[in-house]
């Protein structure tokens, strides 16, 4: 991890190396003046110390610059003055702790100007980085974020320096705070800020289960919606799926964003949606894995030919009895063989009449699981074309929490296609 960017250009050069203010106007220092000035001592080796400056001869101002540090008699003004050609010089000559050390003094004293202030912030946020002290890169950071004057870069900055420490609560809880804050405004969380983020939460967590790192994910698919932040995302709730209903569901939409990519994906899918009552469906999921080569050896291929052929069997005999199948759903009183006709339609692509079949059966009620057939009844809407009808589906699914998070997923994954 680096941060981008000059950190002399960062730097300017301060009014008194620029402009030789406070210099021109040398006067004794018992003169009473409104602004402050420096004494002939001083002012001496900094004049001199200007003039190297100016040259890029920076060995040699830093050699005047000591001898003015060494006079006993210093103002504190002339003490700024000397810190800020001190810190240029360190900084042109890339010797960034003592940088850093003079232009802490510069900015605890005082006299430098506003504009300054900013400017000293945020290169003594980059400085500290740099020469690996990262409390203070995180000190100066986190003060130019919350003064507003922080520089585009200092927001990975700070969040770097806490990863590079190894404190990833640190960098949870900041990356989390600027990505609220960057929602908030109407903004989207750039990529780098989110990888941080999932980053932090892996290192707390390596198993990657936990409620944290599936947050970064989904955070990933929603603002960089790539095939393999769905994977990574998927692919962990998978690890925690409890029963193959739900399971299912997962493989739906895992499906739906093309992240199965293993011969497994597709034989569990299918082998689960010929026990589920949909063997249109496995037969379709079978077939696209063969379309795609997905299985590459004969051991694979055999076990791929025998669930195509279960699934062409069992498809051949429900097909047989669709209309009666229709026909007792209407004379029944609970809606679960209405759920059970449109779960067959959906399996058969058939998503119109799937629609209509797992509406009447949710309008009668008394089903089994009302999760699930308000979730298919979405992902068959959507199907169907029907996005605005699909969003209210998913958020009527309630009560499993694993299945609201799939509509979750569903309901994003609508508004992005």
């Amino acid at each position: 991890m680096k941060v981008k960017g000059n950190l002399v250009a960062a730097i300017v050069i301060g009014a008194a190396v620029a402009s030789g203010a406070g210099l021109a106007g040398i006067t004794p220092a018992a003169a009473k003046t409104a602004t402050p000035t420096v004494s002939r001592e001083v002012g001496k080796p900094l004049k001199a110390a200007q003039d190297d400056l100016k040259k890029a001869d920076y060995s040699a101002a830093l050699q005047q610059l000591d001898t003015a540090d060494a006079l006993p008699k210093k103002s504190p003004y002339e003490q700024y003055l000397i810190n800020e050609m001190k810190g240029y010089a360190y900084v042109r000559t890339k010797q960034y702790p003592l940088a850093a050390k003079a232009f802490e003094a510069e900015l605890a004293s005082g006299f430098a100007p506003p504009d300054q202030v900013k400017t000293l912030t945020n290169a003594l946020a980059q400085l500290s980085y740099q020469s690996k002290n990262y409390d203070k890169a995180i000190e100066y950071g986190q003060q130019a974020i919350d003064k507003g004057f922080a520089d585009a870069q200092m927001p990975t900055l700070v969040a770097q320096a806490y990863y590079l420490k190894g404190d990833w609560k640190g960098v949870v809880r900041f990356e989390k705070s600027q990505i609220a804050a960057e929602e908030k405004n109407g903004g989207a969380p750039s990529n780098e800020s989110l990888q941080l983020l999932l980053s932090g939460c892996l290192k707390q967590n390596p198993a990657g289960d936990d409620p944290c790192a599936d947050g970064a994910l989904q955070e990933l698919v929603i603002y960089h919606p790539k095939p393999e932040y769905w994977q990574q995302l998927l692919y962990s709730m998978f690890k925690t799926v409890k029963s193959d209903r739900n399971l299912l569901q997962t493989y739906r939409l895992a499906d739906e964003v093309d992240v199965l990519k293993r011969p497994e994906d597709y034989t569990d899918f299918a082998q689960l949606a010929i026990e589920a009552g949909s063997p249109g469906e496995a037969e379709q999921v079978i077939k696209q894995g063969m379309q795609e080569n997905i299985f590459p050896d004969a051991r694979t291929k055999g076990k791929a030919a025998r669930l195509l052929a279960d699934a062409q069997r069992a498809a051949k005999r429900d097909q047989a009895t669709l209309d009666k199948s229709a026909q007792q759903a209407a004379l029944a009183s609970s809606g679960n063989q209405d759920v059970g006709l449109g779960l067959a339609y959906f399996g058969y692509q058939q998503y119109d009449k799937a629609v209509q079949a797992l509406k009447e059966g949710i309008a009668k009620g008394g089903l089994k699981d009302p999760s699930s057939a308000h979730l298919l009844l979405g992902i068959a809407e959507y199907k169907a074309g029907n996005k605005t009808d699909a969003l209210q589906s998913f958020k009527a699914v309630k009560g499993d929490p694993t299945l609201q998070r799939l509509a979750t997923l569903w309901s994003l994954r609508a508004r992005q296609a």
